[in-house]
C-alpha cells in the first residue's frame, strides 16, 4: 500500500490538537462546548488549506464568545494557555492553532480599538507568533503601529521582540504586503541587532536579506554601521551578517563580498574540466574546477549554469560549490557532479547548448560548454 504524502495541515490540525485547543477555551470560559467546537472544527478542514483552516476555527470559536469587543478580548485572554518558555533562546515558534486571538483582534479590534488590539496581539505572541495579524494594523494605523513597535523592540520578552522584526519583514513568507519602508523598519532593526536572543537576529538578519533584495548598498552600509558600534558580539554579529548577506553573495555583490572578506581583486588561476562535452536531460554532469591563488586568501566558489532557452534569451541559475581558504601557490580542485533532472515542475529544460562559468568571489573566472540533448526511447 502507498503511503499517504505528508500533510503539514494535517499533522498541525486534528482531533488531537484541537481536543487540546477545546480543552484550554473550556479551562478559560465557562460554558464552552467543547465538543461541539471540536466537532464543528474537524468537519471545515479537508476542504481547506493551511491558513484557511486558521480562519476556520475562529469562525467556529465566535459564536461562543461575547460580541463585545473589549469583552471578547478578556475572554480570549483567559482561554490562552501559558506563556512559552521565556528561558529559551530559539526554535520555540509555539503552535499555528495559537493563532485564533490574532485573527479576531483583525476581525473585530482594527478599526475602533485598535490599543486593546495591541494588548491581546501582545499576550498572544508569546503563544504563537502574531506577524500575520500586525500586518493589517500596520497597513491601516501606520503613525500609530509604528510607536508601538518601537516600545515593543525593548520589551522584557524575546517573542515580543521578534514580532517587531519579523512582523514588519518586506517579504515575509504567506503574509499580505505592507505600507512600511525600510526607512521605518531600520530604526526598529537598529535596537534589535544587539539582542543576545538568536530567535531574534535571525529575524533581523532574514529582514535584511529581504530589503536586500531591492536595496542591497542600504543593507551593506547599515551592517557596516553595527560594525563599527560593537554593541553585538562580534561572534553572533559575523553569522548575522553571513544570513543576511546570503542573497547578495549568491548574486556577486562586490560591497557584500568585500564585508565577508572575500577579494575580487586578485587574479585567481581557475581551470574548469567538464567530464563530458555532451549529457542527456536525466544525466549527470562531472564538473571539476582547480584553482591557484598567489596569496593565501578565502574564497566562495559557486557555478552558475546558462540554460538553453528556445525563444534565443539564456536562462540562469546558480549553484553552491564550496567555500574555502586557498594556500599560496598551492592548486585546489574541487568537484561536483550535477544532475539535470528531466522531470523538475519549476524549470524546464531544452535541448541546446549550454554554459557552466566558475564564479569565485562573485566574479566570473573561467567557463566550459556543453551540449545537452533530450534521449530517445526505443
Amino acid at each position: 500500500m502507498a503511503e499517504k504524502n505528508f500533510s503539514l495541515k494535517d499533522q498541525l490540525f486534528n482531533a488531537e490538537s484541537l481536543g487540546q485547543l477545546a480543552a484550554e477555551y473550556a479551562a478559560g470560559l465557562p460554558g464552552f462546548d467543547a465538543e461541539r467546537f471540536c466537532s464543528e472544527a474537524l468537519r471545515g478542514i479537508p476542504e481547506r488549506g493551511l491558513l484557511e483552516c486558521l480562519d476556520w476555527f475562529a469562525d467556529c470559536l465566535e459564536p461562543h464568545l461575547s460580541t463585545d469587543f473589549p469583552e471578547m478580548a478578556d475572554q480570549l485572554q483567559a482561554m490562552m494557555p501559558a506563556p512559552l518558555d521565556p528561558l529559551k533562546t530559539d526554535d520555540d515558534f509555539g503552535h499555528f492553532i495559537h493563532a485564533i486571538p490574532g485573527i479576531l483582534a483583525v476581525r473585530h479590534g482594527l478599526e475602533a480599538h485598535r490599543a486593546l488590539s495591541f494588548t491581546l496581539l501582545h499576550a498572544a505572541t508569546q503563544r504563537f507568533s502574531m506577524e500575520f495579524y500586525i500586518r493589517p494594523f500596520i497597513n491601516r494605523w501606520p503613525q500609530e503601529t509604528l510607536a508601538q513597535l518601537h516600545v515593543w523592540a525593548k520589551d522584557p520578552n524575546y517573542h515580543v521582540r521578534r514580532l517587531v522584526s519579523e512582523g514588519t519583514r518586506p517579504k515575509l513568507p504567506w503574509a499580505k504586503s505592507i505600507s512600511m519602508t525600510s526607512q521605518d523598519t531600520l530604526p526598529l532593526l537598529n535596537i534589535l541587532h544587539a539582542d543576545r536572543t538568536r530567535y531574534v537576529t535571525r529575524s533581523v538578519a532574514n529582514h535584511l536579506n529581504d530589503i536586500a533584495k531591492s536595496q542591497p548598498d542600504a543593507v551593506v552600509a547599515q551592517l557596516k554601521d553595527w560594525q563599527g558600534k560593537q554593541t553585538q558580539t562580534p561572534k553572533e554579529l559575523d553569522w548575522m551578517r553571513r544570513h543576511a548577506l546570503r542573497t547578495l553573495v549568491k548574486d556577486g555583490h562586490g560591497g557584500a563580498l568585500a564585508l565577508l572578506g572575500y577579494r575580487q581583486d586578485i587574479a585567481i588561476e581557475t581551470e574548469i574540466e567538464l567530464g563530458r562535452q555532451k549529457v542527456a536531460i536525466g544525466e549527470t554532469l562531472p564538473i571539476s574546477v582547480t584553482l591557484t591563488a598567489p596569496e593565501d586568501m578565502p574564497v566562495i566558489v559557486d557555478y552558475r549554469v546558462e540554460f538553453f532557452r528556445p525563444a534565443g534569451k539564456i536562462g540562469t541559475k546558480v549553484f553552491k560549490l564550496k567555500s574555502a581558504k586557498l594556500k599560496a601557490g598551492q592548486a585546489m580542485t574541487l568537484t561536483k557532479a550535477h544532475k539535470f533532472k528531466g522531470d523538475a515542475t519549476t524549470f524546464r529544460l531544452y535541448p541546446g547548448p549550454h554554459r557552466v562559468i566558475v564564479q569565485i568571489n562573485g566574479k566570473d573566472r573561467a567557463y566550459a560548454v556543453f551540449d545537452l540533448y533530450q534521449q530517445t526511447s526505443g
